[in-house]
């Protein structure tokens, strides 16, 4: 499963704009391309909207080699009910955290050296106080679930991760496709997981040969396929074509054709222009 890699999260945005001073000026991401759409997605990649939307990639360098965020923004949607599936993302960037201090973006010491953080919408963020590495700084995506055991089955057995790290104390446990990338901490909350209407979305890549592969198994194995293979346009941009699934607690997770979102998250040069002038423009 070395072929497959993790991609990117799906946060829905109600503000765009304070978003976007999140991301680029308390983080220090970039926004890596910015696209708009007329109508919903057929893989409802903007949740259960029909209308006009936009997608806005922002990450600490190209999504070939970097875990990034996929932020969607429906319009005339200003907010939306957090739920308790999102743990938090972790990520290793002193740089951050001067920037929270420097703009009185409110900051918690939770921890050596960490600091917990919200995006606009409530979304938690956990910085490490320490030199940003030369490599990818996001380390990991935790989400909560309600039977670790389950869970931990699912994404390795059925999706091919390793677990990395276990601990009992927290009841979790850090999986991923490769050291080198971006992890999965599933963290047991003893409870049923709420989605909210905030629902995010985890995405990864595979060889685009495994789709159909991965779509029987889970059809074998009776589990949640919400999307079946579809292929999915940008205007402008190469067709990708990828399988929504939802893990035992409802998480929802993409597989996507590695070789075509390849050429479709190509860096956009204009994508920090186009956001900027589609805010101005609402």
């Amino acid at each position: 499963m070395a072929l497959r890699r993790a991609l990117h999260f799906v946060f829905k945005v109600g503000d765009r704009t304070k978003t976007a001073t999140f991301y680029r000026d308390v983080l220090g991401m970039k926004i890596l391309r910015h696209e708009e759409f007329e109508e919903g997605c057929k893989a409802t990649c903007n949740g259960p909207y029909d209308g006009k939307w936009s997608k806005t990639m922002v990450g600490y360098g190209p999504e070939d080699d970097h875990f990034v965020a996929e932020l969607t923004y429906n319009y005339g949607v200003g907010e939306y009910r957090l739920g308790n599936d999102f743990l938090g993302l972790t990520l290793q960037s002193s740089q951050a955290v001067s920037n929270a201090k420097r703009l009185g973006w409110p900051l918690t010491e939770v921890g050596e050296a960490l600091y917990l953080t919200e995006a606009p919408g409530g979304y938690r963020f956990y910085l490490l106080d320490k030199e940003q590495p030369e490599r990818d700084p996001v380390q990991k995506v935790s989400l909560a679930v309600s039977d670790l055991q389950r869970s931990v089955h699912y994404w390795s057995s059925l999706l091919g991760m390793k677990v990395m790290e276990k601990s009992e104390e927290k009841k979790s446990v850090l999986m991923g496709f490769s050291d080198s990338q971006c992890k999965l901490e599933l963290q047991d909350i003893g409870a049923a997981v709420d989605h909210g209407t905030a629902f995010g979305r985890i995405a990864f890549s595979c060889p685009r040969e495994q789709l159909p592969g991965i779509e029987a198994l889970m059809k074998k194995e009776t589990q949640k396929i919400l999307t079946p293979l579809v292929s999915l346009d940008t205007p402008g941009k190469a067709t990708v074509e990828v399988v929504i699934l939802a893990d035992p607690d409802g998480h929802e997770i993409c597989f996507v054709g590695d070789e075509a979102f390849r050429q479709l998250s190509a860096v956009d040069p204009n994508g920090n222009d186009l956001l900027d002038k589609d805010d101005h423009s609402e």
